[in-house]
């Protein structure tokens, strides 16, 4: 099948709350303007610099999404441009991205990454930690980011009991947190799920789900 087969079959399958977001890293070009001319405009990278370069040769109406971990000096990079950076674990990465945001005179949307896995490999805070930023004074004076959801990777496991488990509780979480609104921050997503596990994430709650090999076939390490 091509691109755009697995890309309007998987579409063809999703509630329509549910927004897709091609997972583009290390895919070239081609590849992703054969998706773009199928209709779908948000792609998630992991690294910045090559979200950069793509940035500049694809068209501009794309919508790109930093799912990776964010460096805090290299955000300014991607600031006058990136639509939604998902993995924001730490009020220093906040602060920085707002900072960033600033320059440019935009507002940048983030999500909240919550540690949901068991494995140490994966980055994010914790339910209290998203609750305490979201509430603090220091929060509240952020005016170049909003925060519009939360995002969280379940454990690399066969174990659909566990997955489901951790995709329950980011659903939870999601619900203790947004009866807290501020200016800044208005909970709307829930990103989780990616190519093996997306169907059992809808059913658990996602809005937002991060898909590539099932699109654009199995990524090419090397090239990573």
């Amino acid at each position: 099948m091509t691109i755009s087969e697995h890309l309007n079959t998987l579409k063809s399958q999703l509630p329509e709350h549910v927004t897709l977001v091609a997972v583009s890293k290390t895919k070239p070009v081609s590849a992703i303007t054969e998706a773009y001319n199928c209709g779908q405009r948000i792609f998630g990278e992991n690294k910045i610099q090559e979200m950069v370069d793509k940035h500049e040769q694809l068209p501009k109406d794309i919508e790109w999404h930093m799912i990776g971990h964010v460096q805090r000096n290299k955000v300014k990079y991607m600031a006058d441009f990136v639509n939604l950076i998902h993995g924001v674990d730490s009020f220093k990465l906040l602060k920085e991205i707002n900072k960033q945001a600033q320059k440019h005179n935009r507002t940048i949307n983030c999500l909240l990454q919550i540690k949901i896995a068991e494995e140490d490999s994966k980055f994010g805070m914790s339910a209290n930690d998203a609750k305490a930023l979201i509430t603090s004074e220091a929060f509240s004076t952020l005016q170049n980011v909003c925060i519009t959801g939360v995002m969280g990777m379940a454990t690399f496991t066969e174990d659909t009991n566990q997955i489901e488990k951790e995709f329950k509780f980011l659903k939870t979480t999601f619900e203790a947190l947004k009866p807290l609104q501020t200016e800044n921050c208005n909970l709307q997503t829930i990103s989780m799920g990616m190519s093996g596990d997306y169907e059992l994430a809808i059913k658990n709650g996602s809005t937002m789900i991060r898909v590539g090999s099932s699109i654009f076939g199995a990524r090419n390490y090397s090239e990573q």
